[in-house]
């Protein structure tokens, strides 16, 4: 079976049709997917699917993304949340957290300060409760690189990497996984193509970010989580290898990454 690593099953992309959705990726052989917060007014969405959705489960955290809008307050909000979840075995790891110097209004010098600063601080919760993160990383590899190096948590995944083979070592190094989605099946995408070729399979999961993210044969329409095994196939076809031992792969590398989520997966759900 498959895991999607990062998917946000609660977007408005969906209609409200995520369990649906989920059930559909299911039928296709998708036998987990890790649905990110953004910030905490999702916090209950993706807890609710992670309770409605068989094979679902959730993460925490605030998005760089959502970092101009937040308060100290929401970093308080997000640690007893964090607190109160541990006790939900459907609760996975912190994220989605991390930065994003892309966007030139998250790039101006008094953005970048909050934006590392609330990093930081969700380290440290992560660090706090042994979990695993889920980052977010744009234009900022070196920077989410040596923020994770001085207050390393328990593993996580670079998602959608597309750092050069060195930052990847760096990732890996630390004990995190590289998430690769939709983005390798495109021709043009040659780095990313190279990277997913070259590093260790060891070293790879499988994500989606639904809705975002599309495959080639889904552009420009809706991602959704049903979509990992034909990615997966894409990227064994680059590596020359059986589509079995990608699935086989990517799912042990997820649970060995987030063991929270490998204690919900049911005996033999590797295969």
């Amino acid at each position: 079976m498959w895991i999607d690593t990062h998917c946000h099953l609660d977007a408005r992309e969906f209609g409200g049709e995520s369990l649906r959705v989920a059930a559909d990726a299911a039928a296709a052989g998708v036998s987990m997917i890790v649905i990110p917060a953004i910030d905490v007014g999702n916090f209950d969405a993706v807890a609710q699917l992670g309770a409605g959705a068989p094979n679902a489960c959730y993460a925490l955290g605030i998005h760089p993304i959502c970092v101009p809008a937040a308060t100290d307050d929401h970093l308080v909000a997000l640690r007893q949340r964090v607190a109160a979840a541990m006790s939900d075995p459907r609760f996975v790891a912190i994220g989605e957290v991390g930065l994003d110097f892309f966007l030139p209004h998250l790039a101006e010098p008094a953005m970048r300060e909050k934006q590392i600063r609330f990093f930081r601080e969700q380290l440290k919760i992560a660090r706090e409760f042994g979990l695993p993160i889920l980052t977010h990383v744009r234009k900022s590899q070196d920077q989410v690189l040596k923020h994770i190096r001085q207050i390393p948590p328990a593993g996580g995944i670079a998602h959608a990497f597309n750092g050069s083979f060195q930052q990847a070592q760096g990732y890996l190094d630390l004990g995190f996984k590289l998430g690769f989605g939709g983005n390798l099946t495109f021709t043009r995408a040659l780095q990313i193509r190279r990277l997913a070729e070259q590093l260790p399979l060891s070293g790879i999961v499988m994500e989606t970010d639904a809705p975002d993210i599309a495959p080639q044969w889904v552009h420009p329409g809706v991602n959704t989580p049903r979509q990992v095994p034909a990615i997966g196939a894409a990227l064994a076809q680059l590596r020359g290898i059986g589509v079995d031992e990608v699935r086989d792969v990517t799912t042990a590398n997820a649970h060995v990454v987030m063991p929270r989520l490998a204690a919900l997966m049911p005996p033999g759900a590797d295969g």
